[in-house]
């Protein structure tokens, strides 16, 4: 592998920062903006109901099949080289989605999408990972999350100014000239890098089984909410289960597994993964609850209630490098208890949006508390997943947190309802959904308290460290000095430890309700 040699505020540092944004922004854009173009599809390609879900669904769930996958494939073949390809092809699905004539051909297209998602989203991850020196990982991370969260912020404003201008074809055609500079930016200036241990195989069997798994899974939880006793959803159900028992066997038996079950070894790894479960379940459950009470029982409007979020982005925007940097600092362990804990107290506040809020009075606060908690958690969070796993599972690791956070944040939209009795027809009426909401907050705080609790007694700041001259550490993580713990690992032949989310991420930013809601 290459080595972690590239040093913050250099001209390279610069230009990785700027292909695995680009690359990793126009993923995000993507699955912003089509929400906003659910009604003009349905007018200009005659789309019904079901055509328009899955213009939305069909992203996701290509996306979520082909996560792991796109990981695995960048730590084998080459990080850069899957990246590049993911972007390029990201692109062309990108022109056959604004060239499209009827529902069916852009289902298709958003289809192609995500297998390109998926492989341009781990690796702009695992790129910084595997390029910056230890000690300037985290705020990479940070910024990479921070400004990579723009894309989210602008998506439905660039999509509706699009669309209202010219045609709701630039929505998709726009990522070509953006794929086309990420692609000239990282073939000149990012670096490659692979595990060296592992080139040249790839475990295919165990592929299939991840994309079996991941995607069925996908699928039932999109189709839940709907009727949990529905064929198609009881048999994607079952073949989820038999997938995961499927890829956990051939993961045990595998000589080079796709997923080295070793990694899970590490309690750093496991529990930082089980905390971005309980937060981003959280955070999907918060926004997608938290802009239906807007509307329907505040009275505000789309435009103002995508507006209301914008304090987050910009926090994050500002503030994640630097987040990043003191976590590399004093470690993980604070800032991965206290982020959780001021995003709960930001919950708790969403409270007060009720009939006839005042957006300065009753939203602005929470959404300022909210999103100071999720600029000190989300890219110390990001640091410390990879920071547990070996430095050539830099791409596997990024995959399974972001599966992880995919996994969480549709569970939670499709869970919702039944948990706080939110049924079809409550979901219309102001007092049903008011005190569905009520119930949802206080219940989405006490799972982001619960995060904040399990950091502080999971995240080790430092880790142990090993015997210097030990060959490989049989821990995928353990070994390392203070810095090490919270960023990277020592440089080594034996491919000693490493040394984050920006699910995606992002992680990553917030994974978003996958699934339209419109009719």
């Amino acid at each position: 592998m290459a080595g972690s040699d590239v040093r913050w505020g250099t001209a390279q540092a610069r230009w990785i920062l700027l292909a695995t944004i680009l690359g990793s922004s126009i993923a995000m854009l993507d699955a912003t903006v089509v929400n906003v173009a659910l009604p003009t599809l349905a007018d200009d390609l005659a789309a019904p109901l079901s055509g328009l879900q899955w213009t939305v669904n069909a992203y996701t769930l290509t996306l979520a099949s082909f996560i792991l996958v796109g990981g695995s494939l960048g730590d084998r073949v080459g990080r850069r080289r899957i990246f590049l390809i993911g972007i390029a092809w990201f692109a062309v699905a990108s022109l056959l989605c604004g060239l499209s004539q009827d529902i069916w051909q852009l289902v298709a297209a958003r289809a192609l999408q995500g297998i390109g998602g998926a492989l341009l989203t781990p690796g702009s991850l695992a790129l910084i990972q595997a390029s910056f020196i230890p000690a300037d990982r985290a705020r990479a991370i940070g910024t990479w999350a921070g400004l990579g969260g723009v894309a989210t912020l602008i998506g439905p404003f660039l999509g509706g100014y699009l669309i209202d201008t010219v045609s709701w074809r630039w929505i998709f055609l726009i990522n070509v000239p953006l794929a086309a500079l990420a692609l000239w930016v990282g073939a000149r200036h990012v670096p490659e890098s692979r595990d060296e241990q592992s080139a040249g195989h790839f475990d295919w069997l165990g592929a299939a089984f991840a994309v079996l798994t991941l995607g069925a899974g996908t699928y039932a939880l999109i189709y839940a909410a709907d009727d949990l006793t529905r064929p198609d959803v009881l048999v994607a159900a079952v073949l989820t289960l038999a997938g995961g028992i499927g890829f956990l066997s051939s993961q045990r038996r595998e000589a080079h597994p796709m997923v080295p079950l070793g990694i899970f070894s590490s309690r750093q790894f496991s529990a930082a993964n089980g905390m971005t479960f309980l937060v981003y379940g959280a955070l999907s459950a918060v926004f997608f609850i938290l802009v239906l009470q807007l509307q329907v029982v505040s009275g505000f409007s789309a435009t103002g209630a995508g507006l209301a979020m914008i304090p987050f982005t910009i926090l994050m925007m500002l503030f994640s490098a630097r987040a990043g940097a003191l976590a590399g600092r004093i470690g993980p362990r604070i800032p991965m208890t206290v982020g959780p804990l001021v995003c709960a107290v930001g919950a708790l506040l969403f409270l007060r949006a009720g009939t006839d809020a005042n957006y300065l009075t009753d939203v602005l606060p929470g959404a300022v508390v909210f999103g100071l908690g999720l600029t000190v958690l989300v890219a110390p969070l990001t640091a410390t997943v990879l920071a547990a796993a070996d430095d050539r599972y830099a791409g596997v690791a990024s995959g399974v947190n972001n599966a992880v956070a995919r996994a969480a944040g549709l569970l939670a939209v499709a869970g919702l309802p039944l948990l706080v009795g939110l049924s079809t027809e409550s979901g219309l009426d102001p007092v049903g959904l008011d005190a569905a909401y009520t119930l949802a907050m206080i219940g989405n705080a006490a799972l982001l308290a619960a995060g904040g609790v399990l950091a502080w007694f999971t995240i080790r700041t430092p880790l142990p460290t090993a015997d210097p001259d030990a060959a490989e550490d049989p821990i995928p993580g353990a070994g390392r000095t203070p810095a090490e713990a919270t960023v990277g690992p020592r440089s080594s032949a034996a491919s000693p430890p490493l040394s984050e989310l920006g699910h995606d991420r992002l992680p990553c930013v917030p994974c978003l309700p996958a699934r339209s809601r419109s009719g």
